[in-house]
């Protein structure tokens, strides 16, 4: 055979068997590696993914703590993807080849990524060429929807990323007098441009209470919603949090242990609620949820895309996720 058939031959047979996938080796080290590209089971459908959002879950995976074993599993811990369905297994009715879809996967910081057949949301034409990075979005939801918000009521929302800037729009959709706090000024502009009617800066513990109480007669906040996953602002939002009120806990508090004001809690009587789901059936609701909320203009979070990387640049992507300088609100891997 000709060699350069040959050379030709085996290019095509590369592509088919690998693809390119992040692996965070050591902490703060990525490196673009060239893995086996995975088969679907029979319940399972692959996608070839157009883009993945970080989310700052990933951070202490990238920074790295004594309980991770490095490398970290090729992709991992890519989890906010989305794409088209190029193969699917034997046993797959609902979803077929050519189908653009959310995906609860774990691999996404990858050219591909498997889910099962009953994991996926897919997305409508309407949406075509339009980032859905869904797990988040689909968490927003869940989180509004364990909130319980009515219209008249006062929210408090404390840190204002890209959960807190949906939560915001979400409360005022409902007719809810929103309270916005966050550090960055830029943020604390963000929930401005999302509908807040006020804004406060979390710095002195004392005053921040203070201007709460004055802001509510002395009420404080029907509802708060913590996003930040930091021990002290969820202290503070304990202290915010009106008589029968209802306390939710958004951020991801996954650095240890907490120290809670539970006399406070037990005193005013308030509800405190893990917003965090487990259930993938009630993620996928959420997903769903999400996708008719942003094409019904209910949620935008279009503006809140600040950045965009390729693959190979994910790696300044984690480094940009970690500092979070003015203008950054989420970030995208797109391929």
């Amino acid at each position: 055979m000709n060699p350069d058939l040959v050379a030709e031959k085996t290019i095509q047979d590369k592509k088919v068997t690998l693809m390119r996938a992040a692996v965070i080796t050591a902490p703060q080290t990525v490196e673009i590696q060239e893995v086996a590209l995975p088969k679907p089971g029979p319940t399972q459908v692959r996608i070839k993914m157009e883009g993945c959002g970080l989310c700052a879950s990933n951070i202490p995976v990238w920074q790295g703590r004594e309980w991770f074993s490095y490398p970290i599993p090729a992709g991992n811990p890519g989890h906010e993807g989305w794409g088209v369905v190029d193969a699917v297994g034997a046993e797959v009715k609902t979803i077929k080849i050519g189908d653009r879809v959310a995906a609860l996967s774990y691999h996404a910081y990858a050219e591909y990524d498997l889910a099962e057949a009953d994991a996926v949301v897919q997305i409508p034409e309407i949406l075509a060429g339009v980032p859905f990075p869904g797990e988040p979005l689909g968490c927003a939801i869940n989180i509004f929807k364990r909130s319980d918000i009515q219209a008249g009521q006062t929210v408090a929302i404390l840190g204002i990323g890209f959960l807190g800037a949906l939560l915001v729009q979400l409360a005022k959709e409902a007719g809810a007098r929103v309270i916005a706090l966050s550090q960055r000024e830029y943020s604390l502009n963000v929930a401005a441009e999302t509908g807040a009617d006020e804004l406060i800066k979390l710095d002195d513990h004392y005053q921040i209470i203070e201007k709460v109480k004055a802001l509510t007669g002395g009420k404080f906040c029907e509802r708060v919603i913590e996003c930040t996953g930091k021990e002290w602002p969820l202290n503070l939002s304990g202290e915010l949090t009106a008589e029968r009120g209802k306390l939710i806990i958004a951020g991801f508090h996954q650095d240890g242990m907490r120290s809670v004001n539970v006399q406070l809690w037990n005193w005013r009587g308030l509800d405190v609620i893990n917003a965090h789901e487990r259930d993938p059936k009630i993620y996928l609701s959420g997903i769903a949820e999400a996708v008719k909320a942003v094409t019904t203009g209910r949620l935008n979070p279009q503006p809140l895309y600040t950045h965009e990387f390729s693959l190979e640049n994910i790696a300044e992507a984690f480094q940009l996720l970690n500092n979070r300088p003015d203008g950054f609100m989420k970030a995208l891997i797109k391929f």
